[in-house]
């Protein structure tokens, strides 16, 4: 493995740590006593600027040679998520509501998974040719992720309590 891949992973570690000290003391204990919908509702928000996924398509950002098979389906998967995070949020009041959400956290999960596949098996992306984008995979992903599993949470937990 080489160093860059090494300290790409460890920043990648560290912020997944990090992350989920801030979820779980201060993003749970303040989501778990809302109503489902009231609790997605900032996770939603926060999704809905994916569409920064969109930068790994912009010459100058990242390396001329980022693989464009990893490229693409990042950049549009993330753009897809965004929209359909705020077509959730628009539709959190009415009956479309809870399928919404389960699309998009089954499209955004979806598509992390697949990009981080991409990156790291898939096509093999050196991290010095993200560029300027080395801070999705470092900084957001895991934030992503770990929101992702708390929407499948409040989702599971929603279920079981309509019946």
């Amino acid at each position: 493995m080489t160093e860059p891949l090494v300290l790409l992973l460890t920043s990648v570690a560290i912020s997944t740590v990090a992350w989920g000290v801030i979820t779980a003391r201060y993003g749970w204990p303040a989501l778990r006593v809302r109503p489902w919908r009231d609790a997605v509702r900032p996770i939603l928000i926060l999704h809905a600027f994916r569409f920064i996924g969109l930068a790994f398509l912009i010459p100058g950002v990242v390396a001329p040679d980022l693989p464009i098979a990893f490229a693409r389906p990042a950049a549009y998967g993330d753009l897809v998520a965004a929209i359909l995070a705020l077509l959730a949020l628009a539709g959190l009041r009415g009956a479309a509501g809870r399928p919404l959400v389960w699309l998009f956290n089954l499209w955004g999960t979806a598509d992390l998974v697949f990009a981080l596949y991409q990156g790291l098996i898939g096509v093999g992306v050196e991290p010095g040719q993200l560029g300027a984008t080395y801070f999705v995979p470092t900084v957001i992903v895991p934030l992503l992720l770990i929101t992702h599993g708390l929407v499948f949470h409040l989702l599971l937990r929603a279920e079981a309590g309509a019946r």
